[in-house]
């Protein structure tokens, strides 16, 4: 096993996000962290209020997409950036809690926006090492 961690990778018109962890939730939440490091510095997103997100979707793959849109579609809502994630398993899906706050263009500084999640590079699966990664490309 190995420690949790997010990165972002290369990608020629967009940006890649990736996600690994112990377990598939923490994967998620490793994504998503990467996706707010798109965005801004996660370390400058305090972790004032907390949003509920609950997605159903039996395939994998699927349930990151649904996972990702979410989050983008309460960042869009709610004028929010997220910096602290946690998830729980659910018959047929995910329960998550995203703490953040309102963006503050002056300490935030957002240096993209990402319209969506997309299908390419979508990968969720587990390694043999026993390590879940969740990735996929996203549209800015």
């Amino acid at each position: 096993m190995t420690t949790a961690y997010w990165e972002l990778f290369s990608h020629p018109a967009d940006i890649g996000i990736r996600g690994v962890g112990p377990t598939k939730e923490e994967a998620f939440a490793q994504a998503a962290i990467a996706l707010t490091a798109v965005i801004t510095d996660p370390e400058k997103v305090r972790p004032r209020e907390v949003v509920e997100i609950v997605c159903i979707e039996q395939d994998d793959e699927l349930l990151f997409m649904k996972w990702l849109s979410s989050l983008l579609y309460e960042m869009d809502t709610r004028g929010m950036l997220f910096s602290r994630f946690e998830i729980e398993p659910i018959e047929g899906g995910l329960r998550a809690r995203a703490w953040g706050e309102p963006v503050d263009v002056e300490r935030h500084e957002p240096a993209v926006e990402v319209k969506a999640a997309t299908y390419a590079g979508l990968k969720v699966k587990k390694d043999d090492a026993g390590n879940w990664l969740a990735q996929c490309i996203v549209d800015v």
